[in-house]
């Protein structure tokens, strides 16, 4: 995630911290200072933030270990202002894996809630919720009563939150997963648009949670709506096999003055047969201003893309992207690169294939096409 600073590894995973973190201390540190006009105040207030994320980093692991379970990775853990992000490299397909993957977080908290519960009972240092504050009552009751709120507000059937993607699991186990994913996205939306109400009209935080519930909800529901549409479908399809090759010391004036006048160009920089990277049009406009058109395609293309093997299916195609992160992913056959598929390309073959399925009952054949070889583009053509 951009504006991210790495704090470190937990449980071999990247736990990061957003930019914007620094903005929730600062305000923490000067309510705390008004409240109690001591420096030990202000202290006490970042002691209790950092206590409060400390408890979100553990909601977020149990997300991702539970999902490692079921043998799938997490990239990394954010923390943000309004709590924390676990990116799964993909979501569970199966219903019942998704349903105790959004479960486990909240299921931390509340045993992180029991735990304090019974220091707060063990030391007689229990006091009705009634006493507690932002700024007031004991410590540890009041991490206590945040992380029941926690469990509340995550279990909030909006979804992409915990609550919605339980919705969501549920709904899969009797319905198409794109269906069930477009209800519970639905349903996430209206309580979005309630979020965004309240917090006109009284805390601006929620008015932050609205717009964050609606866009996660629509992302997940459009992603859902094109793997629905692209599965089953062969990936030659699609595939773009007039692909330039280039050698890593090709320079990157050498790679505009191959596509001017074209589209902007999609290539695969290639060592003794084997794809070791590829570059993307966007990327080269970029590292062009950057570095300068002299500059070899090796300093500045993307690697560690991995290759997709036929035969494949274009919803496998898209969860692959995904998991690379990559615009664009090498395609081969029997260890022999066959050309290219691209995230611009499921888009739009998803698009129509949407589209056509409203008129008839199988839109376009998915029948896989001949393998043909990707053919070398020269430089000097």
């Amino acid at each position: 995630m951009k504006w991210s600073y790495r704090l470190g590894k937990v449980a071999g995973i990247d736990v990061n911290i957003h930019v914007t973190f620094t903005l929730l201390i600062a305000w923490v540190l000067l309510t705390h200072w008004l409240s109690g006009q001591t420096f030990g105040a202000a202290v006490n207030g970042l002691a209790f933030v950092i206590a409060i994320f400390g408890c979100v980093l553990l909601h977020e692991l149990g997300h991702a270990l539970a999902a490692r379970r079921f043998g799938i990775g997490t990239r990394d853990i954010t923390l943000l202002p309004i709590g924390g992000v676990a990116r799964l490299e993909r979501m569970p397909e199966k219903p019942l894996q998704e349903l105790w993957v959004a479960l486990a977080g909240p299921v931390v908290n509340g045993l992180i809630a029991v735990v304090l519960y019974v220091w707060l009972v063990m030391t007689n240092q229990l006091v009705p919720f009634s006493q507690l504050g932002v700024v007031t009552g004991p410590f540890i009751e009041r991490l206590l009563a945040v992380n029941v709120l926690l469990i509340v507000f995550n279990m909030i059937p909006a979804f992409p939150m915990d609550g919605g993607r339980c919705v969501r699991a549920l709904l899969a186990l009797r319905l198409e997963y794109a269906q069930a994913t477009r209800i519970a996205a639905g349903v996430g939306q209206v309580i979005a648009v309630g979020f965004v109400v309240l917090g006109l009209f009284s805390n601006p935080f929620l008015l932050l949670i609205g717009v964050f519930v609606w866009l996660g909800a629509a992302q997940e529901a459009r992603y859902a709506t094109i793997k629905a549409a692209l599965r089953g479908v062969p990936v030659q399809r699609v595939l773009l096999r007039d692909v330039p090759m280039l050698a890593p010391t090709d320079s990157l004036a050498r790679v505009v003055d191959a596509f001017r006048g074209g589209p902007l160009p999609k290539a695969v920089v290639v060592v003794q047969g084997r794809v070791i990277g590829v570059v993307s049009g966007l990327d080269l406009v970029t590292h062009l201003q950057r570095y300068g058109p002299t500059t070899p395609v090796a300093k500045v293309m993307q690697r560690n893309i991995p290759s997709l093997e036929l035969p494949a299916t274009l919803d496998k195609a898209l969860t692959r992207l995904h998991e690379a992160r990559a615009p664009l992913m090498p395609v081969v056959s029997q260890g022999r690169f066959v050309g290219v598929i691209t995230l611009d390309q499921l888009d739009q073959f998803a698009a129509l294939q949407t589209a056509l399925q409203r008129h008839v009952a199988n839109p376009i054949e998915t029948r896989p096409g001949p393998i043909v070889t990707a053919r070398p583009v020269s430089m000097g053509e």
